[in-house]
């Protein structure tokens, strides 16, 4: 019972955490980067407005907010960090973002209110050493040629918030207002793009090429699958894999069944012989062993589904005290794209594992009760 048990608790628990993974990828680094884009071959886009509106109006579609966006260079003090910088307009991008839901200093609507100011991931603001109210300079790859030298771009930024995700766009993602960077990258009233949100995740890729299908000029499409598809679907594989490896776990438990029965009918065949002696069938023999078995899977699967449902509604915070006490940290945000074990428990994971379970305890007492049932009364008391 204690090994099914364990078994049991060990793949709801581990399948919990995996979907926890899969919700939280989702949810918040989905909830970030944009399902899909829409923008044009080699040029910027010009007159966008009219392109924003039709877009909105796709059945598919959620949301839509255009954006400007930028590989540079952030400084501090002699600190230098790579980040991804987008230009969005605040009252768009809350529509397509969970950005405004994530600030831990000051708001999106500060870049409103501050010319050249910039909101920073957590972990970017502590590589650069800067908070709210500091100075940081960016610098874009691209030179400014004038009659005696060659010099980057660079522009000094007011930081006016920060956002935290627990994911890794806390290390590389920074915010201007559209306005300022389209100054810097000398667009004039011009975009990079649009970005799109749609109702259905999975089905993003598709409805982004039907829709840009239908708009004039030579478009572009990127989605969520190309940059962090990968992601994505190595969770998944994750997934099936370790579930793979821990029914074994379960397999072994339902050996043990075997194992357990199998030594009961050879202690007991004097027993079972005097009960067939008496009068009793193979098949009441039969029945008795395999009730027998049951039991050991009925309760051990139950105090394993317990076990396991407990630990999947507290894992993150068990996980959380266990790092808080201890001074460790089991998920490093800078390493993995969460920083923190989530936990998501599903109604199809835990009937899917019980019924297993059972199953597969059930087919364990089949051979010893048959065995047991084989037992001759007269060779089996031959020598008592």
């Amino acid at each position: 019972m204690l090994g099914l048990m364990l078994g049991v608790a060990a793949l709801i628990v581990v399948l919990s955490v995996m979907n926890g993974f899969d919700r939280e990828l989702r949810q918040r680094i989905l909830g970030m980067v944009p399902h899909a884009t829409i923008s044009e071959y080699g040029k910027p886009l010009a007159d966008w407005q009219p392109l924003l509106k039709k877009v909105e109006a796709a059945p598919a579609v959620v949301a839509a907010a255009p954006y400007i966006q930028a590989q540079a260079m952030l400084t501090n003090r002699g600190a230098v960090q790579g980040a991804l910088i987008n230009g969005i307009d605040p009252k768009w991008e809350a529509k397509v973002s969970i950005l405004g839901n994530h600030m831990t200093a000051g708001t999106l609507e500060d870049l409103n209110n501050q010319r050249f100011g910039i909101v920073l991931g957590t972990i970017l603001a502590r590589y650069l050493g800067v908070q709210v109210g500091d100075k940081v300079t960016l610098v874009l790859p691209e030179a400014s040629v004038s009659v005696a030298v060659v010099i980057p771009r660079l522009k000094r930024f007011t930081v006016v918030g920060t956002f935290e995700v627990g994911a890794e766009l806390d290390a590389n993602l920074a915010y201007i207002h559209m306005r300022d960077a389209a100054v810097l990258k000398r667009l004039g009233d011009k975009i990079d793009g649009i970005r799109l949100q749609f109702d259905d995740l999975f089905a993003a890729p598709a409805q982004v090429r039907d829709i840009a299908a239908t708009l004039p000029g030579y478009m572009r499409t990127s989605d969520w699958t190309r940059t962090h598809g990968n992601l994505f679907a190595a969770i998944q594989l994750e997934k099936r894999m370790v579930g793979l490896l821990l029914f074994l776990i379960v397999l072994v438990a339902a050996f043990n069944i075997v194992s357990t029965l199998v030594m009961v009918v050879t202690d007991k065949t004097a027993d079972i012989a005097i009960l067939r002696t008496m009068g009793a069938t193979p098949g009441m023999i039969m029945r008795i062993f395999m009730v027998q078995g049951s039991v050991i899977g009925v309760v051990g699967t139950l105090l394993g589904t317990g076990l396991g449902v407990t630990l999947a509604l507290t894992i993150s915070d068990l996980v959380a005290w266990v790092e808080r006490t201890f001074g460790i940290q089991f998920l490093n945000a800078e390493v993995y794209f969460i920083s923190y074990f989530p936990s998501e428990l599903r109604a199809d994971d835990l009937l899917m594992i019980v019924s297993t379970a059972l199953a597969i305890s059930f087919v364990s007492t089949l051979y010893p009760s048959w065995r047991a049932s084989r037992t001759q009364p007269a060779e089996a008391l031959r020598y008592e």
